[in-house]
């Protein structure tokens, strides 16, 4: 007899949200195998493939249109998931440089020996962020983000990291309160996201007007998908009602 899972256990197993999945099938990536008579999504072996190929590319940073596109493009799930692996892997050599390159670090201080500057950045790799910046939305983008913080004082760049971290404190306390993602406080929130992306050169449609609705949307479709967005945010379940709040503004004012 086939064995299914409901969405409650595939949430819980996945490390998502019932509402992430539910959006996933409302814009057809992913559709639940059957609906019960009770109204609840299930879901089974081939359904859980498919979310474990979205996840991951959710993780390489492509948005639910490209994930489609891909999914469509290459049914050989067994294929798609050995590529995501060689990724994996990679991703996983560079933390653990990381890791070995600070832990070094911190020994070599509380020795009270030299630090060796050759030695301090291995892993550190700038550049395939420069990379990921330039492939998303151009190198016009990327050079003018790099040019403005270069320009900044330190003063400058501290004042700018705490309006940063305050907003997403602010994000993650509203979300923790349980109010809607259509509520006056959680949209007065997305405005402050808005303006705080609009004061940033080189953001799409960035200056006067502001980012444009796709790039607004794009990336609060990233603060889900990428765990380094999701942190900022108290995790995938703060990400995802940021998500959303972003995207009633965007709809509603964009």
């Amino acid at each position: 007899m086939p064995v299914d899972w409901s969405i409650q256990d595939v949430a819980r197993l996945a490390g998502t949200t019932s509402r992430t999945l539910r959006h996933y099938d409302d814009v057809g990536l992913l559709r639940p195998s059957r609906i019960g008579s009770n109204g609840y999504r299930y879901y089974d072996e081939r359904a859980l493939v498919r979310l474990q190929r979205i996840l991951m590319l959710r993780a390489l940073g492509l948005g639910i249109p490209a994930i489609g596109e891909v999914l469509a493009g290459n049914t050989d799930d067994a294929h798609a998931l050995a590529g995501h692996l060689d990724w994996l892997k990679q991703e996983k050599e560079r933390i653990d440089r990381q890791i070995a390159t600070v832990e070094t670090t911190i020994l070599t201080m509380e020795g009270g020996e030299q630090l060796m500057a050759e030695n301090m950045f291995d892993g550190f790799d700038h550049t395939q962020y420069r990379e990921e910046v330039e492939d998303r939305w151009g190198k016009d983008a990327y050079a003018k983000g790099d040019a403005w913080w270069r320009s900044m004082s330190a003063t400058e760049k501290e004042e700018w990291q705490q309006r940063q971290k305050q907003l997403g404190a602010d994000w993650i306390a509203a979300a923790k309160s349980g109010v809607a993602p259509d509520s006056a406080e959680a949209q007065e929130l997305a405005q402050r996201q808005f303006d705080w992306l609009k004061g940033i050169p080189g953001t799409p449609g960035g200056g006067s007007t502001g980012p444009t609705k796709p790039y607004f949307l794009g990336l609060a479709e990233m603060y889900v998908a990428d765990a380094r967005f999701a942190a900022n945010y108290g995790g995938i379940e703060g990400a995802t009602f940021v998500r959303d709040a972003m995207t009633v503004f965007a709809e509603a004012n964009l």
